[in-house]
């Protein structure tokens, strides 16, 4: 059975940044399971597997605009130390939500300075082209529930 449109994958995979070090896999633990189409994965990821089937194994490139997004600097910005009231000690690698006119946003610590604190809004991976190792465990039809859910079970 190959991979389509509300079809339920279960895949292994290592993710690795361009100088190839490994940012995450699922190496050890059970497969990633998710519904094909649905956009539980990266676009750039899910448009790849379209077609593959149980026991292939591939290597994909994922460009930021497929993936994460491109880094937007205007998400780049210095506040306030005191912008984090309540909070002991700020370190870089921190996150937080920040509370906006369009709702809550995740950022990140990314420079402590005397009087202020450099925060990120882009996601982490933000701008990287990422590098997938991917083996399809299983691939099934979605039961409708899944399908309603827009989710596997």
């Amino acid at each position: 059975m190959d991979i389509q449109k509300g079809r339920v994958v279960g895949m292994h995979y290592t993710l690795r940044n361009e100088q190839g070090d490994v940012i995450d896999t699922s190496q050890g633990r059970d497969p990633l399971v998710f519904l094909q189409g649905y956009g539980n994965i990266i676009p750039g990821l899910e448009s790849q597997l379209e077609g593959c089937k149980e026991g292939e194994q591939l290597d994909v490139v994922v460009e930021p605009e497929q993936a994460y997004g491109v880094k937007h600097d205007q998400l780049i910005q210095k506040v306030p130390r005191e912008a984090f009231q309540g909070v002991d000690k700020v370190e870089v690698g921190m996150q937080f939500q920040a509370q906006t006119e369009q709702g809550p946003v995740p950022i990140r610590v990314v420079e402590v300075q005397d009087e202020e604190v450099t925060i990120d809004g882009n996601h982490e991976l933000a701008g990287e082209r990422l590098h997938f190792s991917v083996s399809i465990e299983s691939v099934r039809e979605a039961s409708e529930e899944e399908i309603a859910h827009g989710h596997a079970h």
